[in-house]
């Protein structure tokens, strides 16, 4: 299972990181690499602003511990919630919205990132990202993984 989980995570990080950079630098002109020590400022706070390609690599590592937590719980849960067997669809909307919960109600307010005012399209927009490019990767990995394993002898 390992395995299956470390290639979600692979692509589902990619897939969500790609995104952001994307989105930040239409939306804001915003470069990938202050995206990276966005997120490392999560842990480093302001510091990681003045940092270099360091920072960078931290943020990218940050991110993708996160898309590995998501990719993990979910594979472990897969096999043991009936109702997770029924709907990709909506599989990807569960995972989504708790990436997004779990990232804005307990991640950001324990980091060191500042806080900013709640922005109900900024908050739709993440959540679409997420469905997308974490959701979806995610749970047809664990479909396809689970599917194959039951017709193993």
């Amino acid at each position: 299972m390992m395995k299956q989980v470390l290639k979600a995570t692979l692509l589902a990080g990619t897939l969500d990181i790609c995104a952001a950079f994307i989105q930040a630098y239409i939306t804001h002109k915003i470069p990938p690499l202050t995206i990276l020590k966005y997120i490392a400022g999560g842990v480093f706070g302001k510091d990681a602003f003045t940092g270099g390609y360091d920072m960078a690599a931290f943020g990218l590592l940050f991110h993708f511990i996160i898309a590995f937590a998501c990719a993990l719980v979910f594979f472990a849960l897969y096999p043991k919630l009936k109702l997770l067997k029924y709907s990709v669809v909506l599989n990807s909307v569960l995972i989504a919205l708790v990436a997004w919960a779990v990232t804005n109600l307990v991640i950001l307010p324990m980091s060191k990132i500042p806080k900013g005012n709640f922005d109900l399209s900024k908050a739709a927009i993440a959540a679409a990202i997420l469905f997308v490019c974490i959701g979806l990767p995610v749970s047809i990995m664990a479909k396809k993984y689970y599917a194959v394993r039951r017709f193993r002898p």
